[in-house]
Parts: C-alpha cells; structure tokens; sequence
C-alpha cells in the first residue's frame, strides 16, 4: 500500500504541481457546470467560438500596455464580450441565425488576433494562449480561478430556477413577463469569464475539454439537470487529478492528458451507457428487430 500512496501523493510534494491541481479544480467544477448548458442549449460549437474569439483582446492589450496579466485578462474578457453582445445584437437585428452570427465574428474576432499577434512578433507565444502552461500558474492564476469559480457557482445556485425553465422551455419564460435574453447572455458572459481564467493553465482550446467533455458524458447518464450538473462537475475534477497523475508519471503534456483522461470517460460512457449507450442502442435494435420477426411470423 505504500507505493499506492506514493504514487498519488508523490507529485503533490511540489509546489507548482499543488498550484496545478488547485487552478484544474476549481476550473473544472464551473466548467463542468458551465458545459452541461452549453450542451442543454446546443451552444457547445458556440463555446470554441467564443474561445478563439478571445484573442484579438490578447493582442490589443499587449500592444497598449505589454504583458501585464491583468490587462491581458480585461482585454480577453472585453473582446468575449463583445463577441457574445455582438452575435445576440446582429441576430436580432438582421435575419441570421444565432449560430451563423457567431460564426461570423469567430473569424473575424480570430482573423484579427492573428494579424496583431504576428504585428507584435515573437515577443508573444501563440501557443501558450491556445494550449496554456498549468505548470506554469502562479499564486495570481490559482486565485483568479478561485474568484471565477465562485461567480460562476454563485449565479448557478443562485439563479437555478431561472436557468432551468429557460433553458428547457424558452417561449413559456417569455411568454411569463421574463428575459430570456438576460439569461442567454449571463451564461456566455460567465463561460467568457471561465475561458479567460483558464488562459494561463489550459488555454483557450484545452479549457473547451473542461467544459464540454464532462458535461456530454454526464448526459449520456442521466435525465435530472441537477444530477447531471453534479456528475459533470465532479468527472471534471476527477479528470483532472487523473490528468496530472498521468502527466507526472509519464512524462506527458498535463494540460493534454487531462483532455485525455476526459476523453476517455467519454468514449467509456458513449459505449457503456446502460440507457444511451452505443451497445445499448444496439441491443434495443436488435431485440426490436427480432421482435417485429416473431409477430410477422
């Protein structure tokens, strides 16, 4: 038993690896719980827009006034804003689509960083932005993380009936004298908000493996909003200790094996599930078919 206990506790000796798993934690719970909307209201794709669309902020703000963490931090937050302002502004006002708005300015918003990030040189590393460092985070990413989660968990908790009927049935929430749009936007601005805090650890793709990974697998396990949300934010955690564990003891990417680790839940519960599985499917097809043989006979 006591190589067990080394095995799990032997990277955590270190401070940077503490620093890690505390900036994965409390990013994986409100990204897990921020992922199940997104998967609920059919704006996953909508979450990789908004991740990409972060980076002409990056670029604006090193230019004005250089690599300082907190200018980085309002320019990414003002330009996810703008992004998710812009797209509910252009579809209202114009006869695109929600989805088609977003994909509009996702390549505008990208194109852009791109043209800035290569206007500023090597001075900025593109990489870092979209894949992160998590062994890289200081005291200052862990409690950034922190302050992101408990907003997020916060207005969930807070809010949770508001959320539940508009996410499930938009017209009676509006039709009851309420703004559905409030709440559209409210949940965008806080994974906005999650996305800049995971640009240290994550990075802007990684973090999407945070939000979206846990939140599909606990779908595929249950019907109740409330469990899913727990089961979402708890695998994300789970993930994320089984991630750096991974990523300490073979030598690979911790940001990645996290992904990786989350990813193979995922795979697990899309075969396994005893309601929604693959193999479940297949067998209710199955036992139909011989079903629709035996009465045709």
């Amino acid at each position: 038993m006591e190589w067990l206990a080394e095995f799990f506790l032997e990277p955590f000796e270190f401070a940077f690896m503490r620093r890690a798993l505390a900036a994965a934690l409390l990013i994986g719970l409100s990204g897990g719980l921020l992922g199940c909307l997104l998967v609920l209201r059919r704006l996953a794709l909508m979450g990789d827009a908004l991740a990409h669309s972060l980076l002409p902020g990056i670029g604006l703000a090193w230019l004005l006034f250089g690599a300082t963490p907190w200018a980085l931090f309002v320019g990414a937050l003002i330009a996810g804003l703008l992004t998710s302002l812009g797209s509910a502004l252009i579809c209202r006002l114009t006869r695109l689509k929600e989805e088609a708005a977003f994909a509009a300015l996702f390549v505008l918003f990208l194109g852009t960083g791109i043209v800035l990030v290569s206007f500023i040189g090597p001075q900025i590393d593109l990489l870092h932005f979209l894949f992160g460092n998590i062994l890289g985070v200081g005291p200052g990413d862990v409690w950034l993380a922190a302050g992101a989660t408990l907003v997020t968990v916060t207005v969930v908790v807070l809010f949770f009936r508001n959320i539940l009927v508009e996410t499930f049935d938009p017209v009676f929430y509006r039709a009851s004298g309420r703004r559905g749009g409030f709440v559209h936007l409210g949940i965008l601005s806080l994974v906005v908000l999650n996305l800049v805090a995971a640009l240290q650890a994550m990075g802007v793709v990684l973090a999407l493996g945070l939000f979206i990974l846990p939140a599909v697998t606990a779908y595929l396990w249950t019907d109740h909003l409330t469990r899913m949300l727990a089961i979402a934010a708890g695998l994300a955690m789970a993930g994320t200790f089984a991630g750096l564990l991974l990523s300490y003891h073979a030598g690979l990417a911790s940001g990645a094996s996290i992904v990786l680790c989350l990813g193979v839940a995922f795979l697990a519960t899309a075969l396994g599930s005893p309601r929604y599985g693959m193999v479940a499917r297949l067998l209710q097809i199955a036992r139909e078919g011989r079903a629709v043989v035996r009465t045709a006979d």
